[in-house]
């Protein structure tokens, strides 16, 4: 079991050690010593710690927290199931008809009102922009460079991306770019957490493969695959594909060699009005990064600032858990995917670099009478609005058998050290909707390293290249029916979930290979269990 004060005495202890704070970026030292500052500096001076970075509940009485903590206490019993598991997503759960739509319902628990919000972010979030000039006006702006035209195009049915298949492209999956530090001015930047890593200086932090007329698109992903056989103990034979990644058709010239490809599956909007509620204290309780306990489960915070405030708290959005709200995600997604500029990332001419004299040259779609960016901030509001309250649907045959069974064997192989069950949300979260709701996202939200196999080598902030966010599992078992494929992993790789779950190395490996050593029976089971979230 994790110990969150034990932790934060190891933090306090670390704050005195000058060399903790000169280990290099990526290291534990350093990890511990910028905790330190975040969490019990201004604490230790008599001031209030950052709330994103509180180590305690505040929102809760003492009365409230007993029953918390004992509501969200592993379950030892699994001859049934637990209480309230059916509404995973709290009282906002959906319980409609299970089809193609299952992810793009509202939260049950909004008013009629909200419904009408809702449904207009809807429709932001479905709109194709176009380039500017543009007779539309309010729906120009798009690139110059962009991936797609809409969010609905990259986030499929509100759910899970794919990789590139054949003449299809790279639609709902793309290449991150980035690279290290190379200044001591950049090396400040990294440890004052105002950036995240550094873009490739021509082609910036993202491959774009789309342009607008009068531009040529940057280059296109190329993915090969070597399949791979993995004989499990009972002699079942699974095959693997390795994936290795590369630029094809570049337009601007050769990729800096230093710039490492990081492939980004958009991963489904379920339960993110939910997640953003987890109060930080019950996610920073899960961190161990010395591992003290000895589990082999190291997982630990990405520490980074408030795209509005500028102040350190919690990244929990993102493959690597990069971004600490949802309106700064759909902030970098506008301006890195689609070219738009917000009030948030105000870049006109989205990923465009300084090397690229063209595309800067084009015209923006910045309409000064609705405001000073692309998408003003009605626009936010509404797709926020619609991000915050896309419902996670309710569990399905929760109390057959073969799921119950399968429910132990993911307790047993101890896939709920980083998989953590229930949280429960802020009592005095903004919006009511999300306030004090017992939720089963299966995800501790932090870093871990999950071995060489999946390893990007790109850092991003605190997270490493071998790092990951454990993802959330909810609403796992309906990725065929919504989105017609059964990709998992940031870059899509596994085609099942066994896949998946066989590419786990690092701090996965235990339970990887405890999954492998199953019986049939008992992996079907385990299986079964996953289809039910």
């Amino acid at each position: 079991m994790r110990r969150p004060l034990e932790f934060l005495r190891r933090s306090r202890r670390a704050e005195s050690s000058p060399h903790l704070r000169k280990t290099p970026a990526g290291s534990t030292g350093r990890r511990c010593a910028i905790l330190v500052l975040a969490l019990t500096s201004s604490a230790l001076a008599g001031d209030l710690q950052p709330s994103g970075l509180a180590t305690t509940r505040t929102d809760l009485d003492a009365k409230d927290q007993a029953r918390v903590t004992a509501i969200t206490r592993p379950t030892a019993d699994f001859s049934r199931p637990e209480r309230f598991e059916l509404m995973q997503g709290g009282a906002g759960t959906s319980e409609k008809d299970v089809n193609r739509d299952a992810f793009s319902q509202f939260s049950a628990n909004i008013t009629f009102e909200e419904e009408g919000t809702f449904k207009l972010g809807n429709a932001l979030f479905r709109k194709n922009w176009v380039s500017s000039p543009s007779s539309t006006q309010a729906s120009d702006g798009l690139g110059p460079l962009f991936n797609e035209r809409a969010c609905q195009n990259c986030h499929l049915k509100d759910g899970r991306g794919r990789p590139p298949q054949g003449d299809l492209g790279s639609t709902s999956m793309f290449l991150r770019l980035a690279r290290d530090a190379s200044s001591a001015e950049e090396k400040a930047a990294l440890a004052d957490h105002q950036v995240l890593n550094f873009p490739d200086r021509v082609y910036g932090s993202q491959l774009q493969e789309l342009a607008v007329p009068g531009l040529r698109g940057e280059g296109r992903m190329h993915v090969d695959y070597q399949e791979r056989k993995v004989e499990l103990t009972d002699g079942t034979v699974v095959s693997l594909r390795k994936p290795s990644y590369s630029v094809t058709d570049l337009v601007y010239g050769p990729l800096d060699p230093r710039t490492t490809l990081s492939p980004r599956l958009t991963p489904p909007m379920i339960g993110l009005g939910l997640i953003e509620q987890i109060a930080p204290a019950d996610i920073l309780a899960h961190a161990d990064p010395q591992d003290r306990d000895g589990d082999g489960i190291s997982g630990r915070p990405n520490i980074v600032r408030d795209g509005q405030g500028g102040e350190l708290t919690l990244g929990r959005f993102g493959w690597k858990a990069q971004t600490a709200s949802i309106r700064q995600q759909a902030a970098d997604a506008f301006a890195g995917d689609i070219g738009i500029s917000t009030p948030e990332e105000p870049k006109h001419w989205g990923d465009c670099t300084a090397a690229q004299a063209k595309c800067l040259a084009m015209p923006n779609g910045v309409q000064q009478r609705l405001g000073s960016a692309e998408a003003p901030p009605p626009v936010m509001d509404l797709v926020t609005f619609y991000s915050r309250n896309l419902a996670v649907p309710a569990r399905r045959d929760r109390d057959a058998p073969d799921v119950l069974a399968g429910k132990k064997v993911f307790y047993d192989i101890g896939c709920v050290s980083c998989h953590t069950p229930k949280f429960v949300t802020r009592r005095d979260a903004p919006d009511k909707a999300q306030a004090f709701q017992l939720i089963w996202p299966y995800s501790d939200f932090l870093l871990h390293d999950m071995g060489s196999d999946l390893a990007d080598g790109q850092a991003v902030g605190e997270a490493t290249g071998n790092e990951w966010r454990t993802p959330p599992l909810w609403g796992i078992g309906l990725t065929w029916t919504v989105n017609g494929n059964s990709f998992f992993l940031h870059d899509g790789r596994a085609r099942s979930l066994t896949e998946a779950i066989l590419w786990h190395g690092g701090e996965g490996q235990k339970a990887r290979d405890r999954f492998a050593a199953a019986d049939a029976a008992e992996r079907s089971a385990l299986l079964k269990f996953l289809e039910s979230l």
